[in-house]
């Protein structure tokens, strides 16, 4: 679910086996989620040719506001927001559709350097949704948490089911640990490409995000309630689901203040 973040860097170093980042991560191994059980997971969509295309998730934390990556909204596209989706080629009865009125990037992201981090942003919706069944707001966690090695978490979207492999019409959910920041930033893992303002889970080899899941939530269990802890930014270039490369997030709880100030001066 995540998209082409790295084409810079990638024709940079031609066929290097060394890893870069990919921003265009899905989720892979994982199973469909059950409808509306993700209540605050939204489909970032844009508009092509009179129709409309997913192409990242996000999470509803206000009813007007959405939490994303920066990578999915750097573009001059027109976006919307669809709440309550399950399927993408169906209506569900459930949807909301809503147009992006601003997009707000973190000044320090740079999209020709996505190991620096920065890579969040929040949409104002053109108007609030409805709260319901279906729809919720994601809960944030309090600012400064991290979570300790393997704790549970689940990532989900619409992304690539396989590498180089389709979306999924449905939402996807798949089991990912944390791996702590000591762990991830060993060199057999991805070194100093991974920043104490991210967070990496998964790394298997077998469940991972991927293309289309990119800003999309990373769900924690804590305390008996689940907190949206990161916001998917990258996988490997050399793959999706690669052993010791887990997909890496946003840590949400660096940019709590960051997120405050952004709602309470637009």
């Amino acid at each position: 679910m995540l998209r082409f973040l790295v084409l810079t860097t990638l024709v940079l170093y031609g066929h290097s086996t060394q890893d870069f980042p990919e921003t265009n991560a899905r989720v892979v191994g994982g199973t469909e989620a059950r409808k509306n059980s993700w209540p605050s997971q939204i489909s970032l969509q844009y508009s092509s040719l009179g129709s409309w295309h997913h192409t990242c998730g996000g999470t509803l934390i206000r009813q007007n506001w959405v939490l994303t990556a920066a990578h999915c909204v750097d573009s001059s596209r027109t976006f919307r927001v669809v709440v309550g989706e399950h399927n993408l080629q169906q209506n569900d009865g459930t949807e909301q559709y809503v147009s992006v009125q601003k997009i707000v990037i973190h000044s320090q992201w740079n999209r020709n350097n996505v190991a620096a981090g920065y890579d969040i942003a929040l949409l104002r919706l053109a108007q609030a949704v409805t709260l319901n069944s279906y729809v919720k707001l994601g809960v944030l966690p309090q600012e400064g948490v991290v979570l300790a090695n393997n704790s549970p978490c689940y990532i989900t979207g619409w992304g690539l089911t396989r590498t180089n492999g389709q979306l999924s019409p449905t939402l996807q959910q798949a089991y990912l640990p944390t791996v702590s920041y000591a762990t991830c930033s060993t060199s057999s893992y991805w070194g100093s490409t991974v920043k104490n303002t991210m967070v990496c889970a998964g790394g298997d080899g077998v469940r991972s995000g991927c293309q289309g899941d990119s800003g999309g939530p990373l769900n924690c269990l804590v305390n008996g309630q689940y907190s949206v802890h990161g916001v998917t930014s990258f996988v490997s270039s050399l793959g999706c689901n690669v052993a010791r490369k887990p997909t890496v997030f946003t840590r949400v709880s660096a940019y709590i203040s960051w997120i405050n100030n952004v709602i309470a001066s637009n």
